[in-house]
């Protein structure tokens, strides 16, 4: 019978088409498409800029996009249950400015700064959390309420004012700390930011837990009467998310040089760009965070090509724009896909 099941699908991938073929292939790695678009966009940036693939430009590229790139992991939790994260600059900017005052102004210690900071993210996201799973509002109407809430709450704590990195402690400037590595330069935030990929990439292949993390976007309600803690899965996914939040809150100091309310004002819509871009599924279900990292990179790229070629701003808004696009349409087309 076994034999027969075989011989039943072989004969079945056979009558496939080459864009069929392609459409299970990218169904299978959705890391593909993205890994794809950043080849073809430093081939072509490189032969237009010679500078483009110089250590100090490549370096660059990695410390501006260290923290966005660390946004979008937490960002792609939640749109892996299919949910979605509009809090993301709020939480990250209330723990940032947290840390930083009560290090600056109530002269906590710097590690105990950082670790209430860290908390009062992780707290955010477990409100975010329980208002999803125990008052079943939509991700999008909680996350956009607490997006004010957030933003407010830090405005008021730290009174809108920037706190410069000379009033903090050296642990809290750390993660800014440059690291040279052969030609190129890196900071502690980029290699913290690396690492954090690999723990949560293992955590999502490799553990019971990404599993439902997968089985709860894909099919909330299958998922449940397989056995599948759907609400508990989901409240762990919005208090990890906090955790990273926490995480790029302190890194985004380090690459900043201050704490200041309006450091990532664009962090919301860049981390979701990031996870479209990558290939993550905002249906839920598919995707991981291989792809996200090639779409943060994307973005920068993107970014430091034109900005060599000598083209203005505003193409690359629209570049960036028509990427999301063609991202989401080839996203719809892979989901289409017949086993």
């Amino acid at each position: 019978m076994t034999t027969t099941s075989n011989a039943a699908a072989e004969f079945s991938r056979r009558r496939l088409s080459p864009a069929q073929r392609i459409q299970h292939l990218l169904h299978a790695h959705p890391w593909l498409s993205p890994l794809l678009i950043l080849v073809l966009t430093t081939i072509v940036f490189s032969a237009l800029n010679g500078r483009y693939l110089a250590p100090n430009a490549q370096s660059l590229l990695l410390q501006q996009v260290a923290v966005v790139a660390c946004l979008a992991i937490g960002q792609t939790l939640i749109i892996l249950t299919a949910g979605i994260d509009l809090s993301v600059g709020s939480i990250t900017i209330l723990s940032m400015m947290t840390m930083a005052s009560l290090a600056a102004n109530s002269k906590v210690n710097g590690g105990l700064a950082i670790l209430i900071g860290i908390a009062v993210a992780v707290g955010a996201g477990f409100l975010n959390g329980i208002l999803v799973t125990k008052v079943n509002l939509p991700p999008f109407i909680v996350t956009l309420g607490t997006l004010s809430i957030f933003t407010a709450i830090a405005l008021l704590y730290s009174g809108g004012a920037s706190i410069q990195e000379d009033r903090l402690p050296d642990l809290i400037n750390w993660t800014g700390t440059s690291i040279a590595l052969g030609p190129f330069r890196f900071t502690v935030g980029v290699i913290m930011v690396l690492l954090l990929y690999g723990v949560v990439g293992f955590a999502l292949t490799q553990t019971a837990w990404g599993r439902h993390v997968f089985a709860v976007g894909d099919d909330p309600e299958s998922a449940r009467l397989s056995g599948v803690p759907t609400k508990r899965v989901l409240l762990s996914v919005y208090s990890a998310a906090g955790l990273i939040y926490g995480l790029a809150a302190w890194i985004q100091i380090g690459r900043a040089g201050a704490a200041s309310p309006n450091g990532i004002v664009d962090a919301n819509l860049d981390s979701i760009t990031a996870v479209v871009i990558g290939g993550t599924s905002l249906f839920g279900g598919r995707g991981g965070v291989i792809g996200t990292l090639l779409g943060a990179v994307i973005v920068g790229a993107f970014t430091l090509g034109l900005s060599l070629a000598g083209v203005d701003q505003q193409w690359r808004l629209l570049a960036i724009g028509v990427l999301i696009i063609v991202a989401v349409s080839l996203d719809q087309w892979i989901r289409r896909v017949k086993a």
